[in-house]
């Protein structure tokens, strides 16, 4: 099964608020970009991934994003994370019905494509599945075959609420590339040691020049 991921950015100058004990306010914008063309990129990479759309209102990261091949979806909602990615959602099944849709979250700067692929796998066997995040508490990515909604609950305690709504939690077992997202200072380093992409890797490089 071939699979388009759904990414959802929020605006840069508003991205990673919860790095300000790891990073400046003039390095969190360069972080979250990063991040997010790390991921879009190994995301690409994955042979279970036929595309990509970033749905982000973002000007520069539409363009930096979209200059690695993904397409870039307008916020039209501008109604939250889990009415971006329903939208976007909607929007590539308006072009091709038969998609089988997932939601991946925008930080996850040590993807490894053939995890994802593993992830995805793994997720073709049910109408809707998730991967917990590293933290067990959220959810970094949520699939959705291609006869059911895709129906996202991210947000305080996803995990639990996706499991609610139905869908069946993922336990995998060496996939830790596709778990560990950045909310933190301790999530950054987690994700360091994981080994991450080479824009993360220049930006962390900054992050120790400056003192941060």
């Amino acid at each position: 099964m071939q699979w388009t991921l759904v990414i959802p950015l929020k605006p840069l100058a508003r991205a990673k608020s919860r790095l300000s004990d790891t990073a400046a306010d003039g390095l969190r914008p360069g972080l979250a970009l990063a991040f997010a063309q790390d991921t879009v990129a190994a995301a690409l990479a994955c042979p279970a991934v036929k595309d990509v759309a970033v749905v982000t209102d973002d000007a520069l990261a539409g363009r930096e994003l979209g200059s690695l091949g993904a397409r870039i979806v307008a916020d039209e909602p501008s109604g939250g994370l889990n009415a971006a990615l329903a939208h976007a959602a909607a929007v590539v099944r308006a072009a091709r019905p038969e998609s089988a849709v997932a939601a991946l979250n925008a930080d996850l700067p040590a993807l490894r494509p053939l995890e994802l692929a593993r992830v995805l796998d793994a997720a073709a066997e049910f109408p809707r599945a998730f991967l917990p995040d590293a933290a067990a508490m959220g959810t970094t990515l949520l699939a959705a075959r291609e006869d059911q909604e895709l129906r996202p609950a991210f947000g305080t305690d996803s995990r639990a609420r996706h499991r609610a709504s139905g869908a069946v939690e993922l336990v995998l077992d060496a996939v830790d590339s596709v778990r560990q997202d950045v909310d933190t200072g301790d999530d950054l380093r987690a994700a360091l040691a994981l080994g991450v992409g080479p824009r993360t890797a220049a930006q962390a490089a900054r992050l120790l020049i400056s003192g941060q």
